[in-house]
């Protein structure tokens, strides 16, 4: 074992608890406070188990205190505000899931499934409205398009967004080049082809390994709750309280939730793991579908108007009908971002217009080398 190492992981250890112990004196909230004094206690039980280890290789080597670096970020904190130590915590205690369950894959052991019960913890806090930090870490990636169509929604618009973006960019390059109408068709069409499928794959790759992990990490729960339920209430009682309620409605409700295994192991999905078990990621073929089909559309608009007309007419239809895309793309592109509909619609006009241009004129360079 490499001794820097130990001892770099207990730095880590001392200076987590010092800024959870630190966070917690300036809370208001008194069930932030314990939640936040109980995660101090629990890395100070890390750090001393950490301590034993380097005590072996190294037997005059005392507890570290908090280190300059944490008391600089905690004065930082005080002064812009708590959400990067929150941030940086979460971080930390990502890591630490990440490497607890590294070590025990090449030590031949199982992942148990609390490892990232700490981290669920702190973020569970960092979404609790009381916390007195700036901002939440949590409010970042919160994605509004679940109350409104989910993984479908959010593969229509970005689908059809890139399929006429790309297919514009194509088609304008290659007419830019000044080829024929029939030249113009078979590229575009590959092109939709292309970038539909590619789309569609990535879309059901992405859903369905989303699926595959969080059915996984429902496996791996049930199996930990069978082995140590008493453990897996705790951690329930503490997430609880990191949400706002009260020791006893903590106590509670996760009694409540562990009167049978069932309702224990939805208990522990839902507020652990933040799983739907309904929807489990989403339909991976709802989602690739989606893709493929909107992509398409929004490759067909650039591309139609040399199905009916040809040179210069063929070029302004397109510009216009794309353009009108465009809007309508980023219009649709509020209901994920909650921008104003003017404002994302005129973006995205200008976004695409200067694809168009740069492809077109890049085209025509190449157009006039060939000639020459």
């Amino acid at each position: 074992m490499d001794l820097n190492k130990l001892k770099s992981q207990l730095q880590t250890e001392v200076d987590t608890a010092f800024l959870y112990d630190s966070i917690a004196a300036i809370q208001s909230d008194d069930n932030l406070t314990r939640v936040l004094q109980s995660l101090a206690e629990i890395e100070k039980g890390h750090a001393k188990h950490m301590l034993d280890k380097v005590l072996t290789y190294d037997s005059k080597y005392a507890m570290p205190l908090p280190s300059s670096r944490a008391k600089f970020q905690l004065k930082l904190g005080k002064v812009f505000g708590y959400s990067s130590i929150i941030s940086n915590l979460s971080s930390i205690e990502k890591q630490f899931a990440v490497n607890s369950i590294k070590n025990k894959i090449e030590n031949g052991e199982k992942p148990t499934g609390f490892e990232h019960n700490h981290l669920n913890i702190i973020e569970a806090v960092n979404k609790n409205k009381a916390l007195n930090v700036s901002g939440g870490l949590l409010s970042k990636f919160e994605s509004r398009h679940k109350s409104v169509g989910g993984n479908a929604l959010r593969a229509a618009v970005l689908g059809s967004n890139d399929g006429l973006v790309s297919n514009m960019s194509l088609v304008m390059g290659v007419a830019g080049a000044a080829v024929s109408n029939n030249t113009i068709l078979l590229t575009g069409i590959a092109g939709l082809m292309a970038g539909a499928i590619s789309m569609a794959l990535g879309e059901w790759l992405s859903v369905q390994s989303s699926r595959e992990l969080n059915l996984r990490q429902i496996e791996l729960e049930t199996e930990e709750l069978e082995a140590s339920p008493e453990e897996e209430k705790k951690e329930l009682v503490l997430l609880y309280q990191a949400k706002g309620m009260s020791i006893l409605e903590a106590q509670k409700l996760a009694d409540t939730a562990f009167e049978n295994p069932q309702s224990a192991i939805d208990a522990i999905i839902t507020e652990e793991l933040g799983i739907d078990k309904e929807e489990l990621g989403g339909s991976a073929w709802e989602a690739a579908i989606a893709s493929f089909v909107l992509f398409s559309i929004g490759a067909i608009i650039p591309l139609y108007p040399f199905m009916i007309l040809d040179g210069k007419n063929a070029i302004l239809l397109s510009i216009c009908s794309s353009v009108i895309g465009l809007f309508c793309i980023g219009a649709a592109i509020t209901l994920l971002t909650g921008k104003g509909i003017l404002f994302s619609g005129m973006r995205q006009v200008a976004f695409g217009l200067t694809a168009a241009a740069v492809t077109y004129g890049i085209g025509s360079l190449i157009g006039v080398s060939l000639a020459g």
